[in-house]
């Protein structure tokens, strides 16, 4: 049974994905998604497979230059006409649950929006513990009632003064393979987050620099279990500690620099 029967009876959905260079992640993350109406990806210029695969599979593709992690996001929503939208990441799939959860779901509404617990799976462990699940997102929603907001590069999804409801299907996250791509993307997330607090007119301190580190570790590695998933725990919460050190020593730098970025 085409699982698309079942949801052209109901109100119609649509999902939306950003993609750059993901043509090892997007055709499970798409695979995942038979049920919906409408799948719009927006590629800000991959030089891999990513589009043709997205074609391949009957997504709707745009290009467009990136901007920021919202206002790729938002541009997405744009492109969408259905009632209902169902935002996800390349690495990221559906699971049956979720799926029979959301279609059943939608047949008769009960919010304006829905946050979906996400289950990472990190150098080959899925992690339970150290703040990494539930951490519940609100992805599905109400075209027109919700849009990303947040500061780059952490995204959220609002819904306003609209009523938000809970899904307990998971998403699966399929996050970092290995310790050198985790680097590589906080490298480049504490570099936009510092841009983001100068151009907010946010500074920092040395303070700022040493505290928050130390209790980002203590907060996952020990207050949320992080140490009962092992070595990946171990990793996870020091990373996540060089991450919050990195940004605010940036922003300092920026400072020292006199590097305020222009808001133009």
């Amino acid at each position: 049974m085409d699982d698309k029967s079942s949801a052209n009876t109901q109100v119609k959905l649509a999902v939306v994905v950003v993609t750059l260079n993901e043509e090892e992640n997007i055709e499970d993350c798409l695979d995942s998604l038979s049920f919906v109406d409408d799948i719009v990806v927006v590629d800000s210029g991959s030089t891999d497979r990513t589009v043709e695969l997205c074609r391949a599979k009957g997504a709707r593709v745009f290009h467009n230059e990136w901007k920021g992690y919202i206002e790729q996001k938002n541009y997405a929503l744009s492109l969408v006409n259905s009632e209902w939208v169902l935002s996800l990441d390349a690495d990221e799939r559906i699971s049956r649950k979720l799926r029979e959860e959301i279609i059943a779901e939608l047949k008769n509404p009960s919010a304006d929006g829905y946050d979906i617990p996400r289950l990472a799976y990190y150098i080959n462990r899925w992690m339970y513990r150290g703040g990494w699940y539930p951490d519940r997102k609100l992805r599905l929603f109400r075209r027109g009632k919700g849009f990303w907001t947040g500061e780059n590069p952490h995204d959220r999804i609002s819904v306003g003064d609209g009523k938000v409801g809970r899904l307990e299907g998971i998403i699966y996250h399929l996050s970092f393979s290995d310790i050198a791509s985790h680097v590589a993307t906080l490298n480049r997330f504490s570099t936009i987050g510092a841009q983001e607090r100068m151009k907010k007119g946010k500074g920092s301190g040395i303070i700022f620099a040493v505290i928050r580190p130390v209790f980002t570790f203590v907060k996952m590695y020990f207050i949320r279990l992080g140490f009962l998933e092992g070595a990946p725990g171990f990793i996870a919460a020091s990373l996540s500690a060089y991450h919050v050190f990195s940004k605010y020593w940036k922003i300092m730098e920026m400072m020292e620099n006199g590097d305020w970025p222009s808001e133009g």
